[in-house]
C-alpha cells in the first residue's frame, strides 16, 4: 500500500472505519455456488488484516456500534417476545435453551479438555453456534471490565483469542449447519414440502391455494337489482359471499349512509364493492354495474398495520380473512423482522407487521380492529431511542455482590432489557418509540460492523500466534459445537415436544440465530413456514446467547 495512503488511514480513523466496513462487506457478498461469508464475517477478516498491520480505531465508535447492535435487537424481538411466551413459547424457549445450552456446554468442557486460552470458549460458541450477539457480549463484557481476567492476561489479549477463535469456528459453523439443514432431511425420509403445503393449508381454514399470489383486488360501483340480496344485513353478506371483500360506500335514494354491519340492503341501493377480481365477477348477477365515477372516487393507499395485543385478542383475522373481509391486499407480513407469506400464517399475532393495499376506507376500518395505522414511518423516535440506551446502559452497570462475586446484567443484558422493554410497550401503544424498519434494519447492521471492525482492527496483532498454535484445536471444538447441538435439539423437539420437521429445522436456524440456515430450510421446503419456527426461538436464543457470551468468561 502507498505510504501516502497508510498515512491518512492512520491520521483519518473514521476513513479507516468505512474502508474497512466497505471492503469487508464487499468480501462477505462473493457468493460461491450457495455460499457466502456474510457481511460480518467479512468485515471481521479485513478488519483482522488491517489489524495485523497496525491500523487501530477508537474503542469508542466500537462501543457506540455495539450498544447500536444490542438494544436495536431487544427493540425488534419486544413485540413478539412477552406474547409469544402465552402462546406457544414454551416449546421454542426449551428448543432453544436445548440448543443453546448444549452448544455453552459443549464449549465449555472442550475449552478445559483442549487446554484452550482464556476466552477461547466464549469465541468457540459464538463462531459454532454462527451467533453475533454471544461475540458481541462477551468482548464488550472484558472491555468494560464486567468480568475478570486471570493474572498476567491483558483483557486485549482475551479479546484477541475471543475473536480469533470465532472467526477460525465461524467459517465450518456457517457452512456446517447449512450441509446438515440441507441433507438431514433426505438422510431421514421426511418430505418438508409436503409438511410445509399441510401446516399451510390447516393455517388457512384447509384451502388449498393454487398460487402464492393473492388474487387481484377491484373495485366496483354497483345497484342492487336482486331481490336475493335485499333485506340482508352487510355484515351476512360478508358471510355468503366471503369473496366479496367489502362495501366501502353505500348511498340509497341519493344520499350517504353509514356502512355499518347491521345495515341490511334495499333494491336500488349503490355500493361501492371491493374484492377479489374472481369473487366479485361471480357473484355479479345480484346487481347492475354503473359508471358513476362520484361513488368510486376515493383514494388508494398503502400502509402498514401493527397488530395490537388489546385487539388480537378479540379479532384473531387470517391473512386470508383480511382479503375475503376488508378487501385489502396483503403484501407481506413481518414478524420480527423476519418475511412470511400471508397464505401460509394461521392468526396474526401480537407486534405483526402487516402491509396493505385497498382503498383508504377500507384500511382505516381495519386498522380500527386490528391495530395502529402507519402511514408515515420515516421518522424515528429518538427521544425514546436516546433514553432507553441511557437507561439500558444504568441498568447494565448495576450489580450486586454475593459471595465476593459481582454479579449484574452487563452491558448487553441491560440494553437488552431496555430494548426488549420498548419494543413490548410500542405493541401495546404503537405512537410510542417508533423505529422504522429501514431505520431498526440501519442501526444493527450499521451498528455491528462497526463493532465487528474494531473488533478485528483490535485483535488483529495477535491473530497469526493464537491460530498457529491452537488454530487445529480450535476448528475441532467448533466443528463439535456446530452439529452436536443441531442433533441434539432435532432429537429432543421430536421426541419430547412432538415438533413437526418443517418447523423444528426452522427452531433449530432460530436457536442459533443463522439467517442463512432459514433460508435453506425455506428452499428445500419451497415454503416461508419454517421462518414460523424460526421466529418463535429466534426471540428468545437472541437473548439467551447474549447472556451466555459474558457468563461462560466467568468459569
Amino acid at each position: 500500500m502507498p505510504e501516502q495512503i497508510q498515512t491518512f488511514l492512520r491520521e483519518h480513523p473514521v476513513g479507516l472505519l468505512f474502508l474497512v466496513i466497505g471492503l469487508g462487506y464487499l468480501l462477505g457478498r462473493i457468493r460461491i455456488r450457495s455460499f457466502d461469508l456474510g457481511s460480518v464475517t467479512g468485515v471481521l477478516f479485513i478488519g483482522l488484516v488491517f489489524g495485523h498491520f497496525g491500523y487501530e480505531m477508537s474503542p469508542t465508535v466500537q462501543t457506540l456500534g455495539f450498544v447500536c447492535f444490542i438494544f436495536s435487537v431487544g427493540v425488534q424481538a419486544g413485540p413478539r417476545f412477552f406474547s409469544v411466551l402465552k402462546t406457544d413459547g414454551l416449546r421454542y424457549m426449551t428448543l432453544a435453551i436445548v440448543v443453546g445450552g448444549s452448544g455453552f456446554v459443549l464449549a465449555l468442557t472442550l475449552s478445559k479438555l483442549l487446554d484452550l486460552d482464556h476466552g477461547a470458549s466464549a469465541g468457540i460458541l459464538a463462531g459454532g453456534l454462527t451467533t453475533t450477539p454471544t461475540l458481541a457480549a462477551a468482548q464488550e463484557a472484558v472491555l468494560s471490565g464486567q468480568v475478570p481476567v486471570p493474572e498476567g492476561v491483558s483483557p486485549e489479549q482475551v479479546v484477541t483469542n475471543i475473536t480469533t477463535s470465532y472467526a477460525i469456528t465461524y467459517i465450518f459453523g456457517l457452512i456446517g449447519l447449512i450441509l446438515i439443514i440441507r441433507l438431514l432431511p433426505k438422510v431421514l425420509g421426511l418430505d418438508l414440502k409436503a409438511e410445509a403445503a399441510e401446516i399451510a393449508r390447516e393455517q388457512s381454514g384447509g384451502l388449498d391455494d393454487a398460487t402464492r399470489e393473492l388474487p387481484d383486488i377491484v373495485s366496483r360501483a354497483v345497484r342492487i337489482t336482486s331481490p336475493e340480496v335485499t333485506g340482508v344485513p352487510i355484515a351476512e353478506l360478508y358471510d355468503r359471499y366471503p369473496g366479496l371483500g367489502s362495501v366501502v360506500r353505500l348511498r340509497r335514494q341519493g344520499e350517504e349512509l353509514e356502512v355499518e354491519p347491521d345495515v341490511e340492503l334495499e333494491l336500488d341501493d349503490e355500493l361501492v364493492v371491493v374484492g377479489q377480481l374472481d369473487h366479485v365477477i361471480s357473484i355479479s348477477g345480484f346487481w347492475q354495474e354503473l359508471s358513476d365515477r362520484t361513488l368510486t372516487a376515493g383514494a388508494i393507499e398503502s400502509a402498514r398495520i401493527i397488530v395490537l395485543r388489546s385487539r388480537i385478542k378479540h379479532t384473531m383475522l387470517s391473512p386470508r380473512g383480511i382479503v375475503d373481509r376488508y378487501g385489502c391486499f396483503i403484501a407481506q407480513v413481518h414478524r420480527l423482522g423476519v418475511s412470511l407469506a400471508p397464505e401460509e400464517i394461521g392468526t396474526l399475532e401480537s407486534g405483526d407487521v402487516v402491509h396493505v393495499t385497498g382503498p383508504d376506507a377500507a384500511i382505516d376500518r381495519l386498522g380500527a380492529d386490528l391495530g395502529h395505522i402507519e402511514r408515515s414511518v420515516d421518522e424515528t423516535d429518538l427521544v425514546t431511542f436516546g433514553l432507553g440506551i441511557a437507561v439500558g446502559t444504568l441498568i447494565g452497570g448495576l450489580s450486586v455482590t454475593v459471595g465476593g462475586i459481582s454479579i449484574g446484567l452487563g452491558s448487553a443484558g441491560g440494553l437488552l432489557a431496555a430494548g426488549l422493554t420498548i419494543g413490548f410497550l410500542r405493541a401495546i401503544r404503537p405512537t410510542f418509540g417508533r423505529v422504522p424498519g429501514a431505520a431498526r434494519w440501519v442501526f444493527m447492521e450499521l451498528g455491528l460492523l462497526m463493532f465487528m471492525a474494531g473488533v478485528g482492527l483490535r485483535a488483529g496483532s495477535g491473530v497469526v500466534e493464537t491460530v498457529t498454535s491452537a488454530g487445529p484445536s480450535l476448528f475441532l471444538a467448533g466443528a463439535l459445537i456446530t452439529v452436536v447441538p443441531v442433533f441434539i435439539g432435532f432429537a429432543f423437539g421430536r421426541v419430547v415436544l412432538g415438533m413437526k420437521p418443517v418447523l423444528l429445522l426452522g427452531g433449530i436456524t432460530g436457536s442459533m440465530t443463522s439467517g442463512a440456515a432459514l433460508g435453506i430450510i425455506n428452499r428445500e421446503a419451497d415454503s416461508s413456514v419454517p421462518s414460523l419456527g424460526y421466529t418463535g426461538a429466534y426471540a428468545f436464543a437472541n437473548i439467551l446467547l447474549t447472556i451466555a457470551g459474558s457468563l461462560i468468561l466467568l468459569f
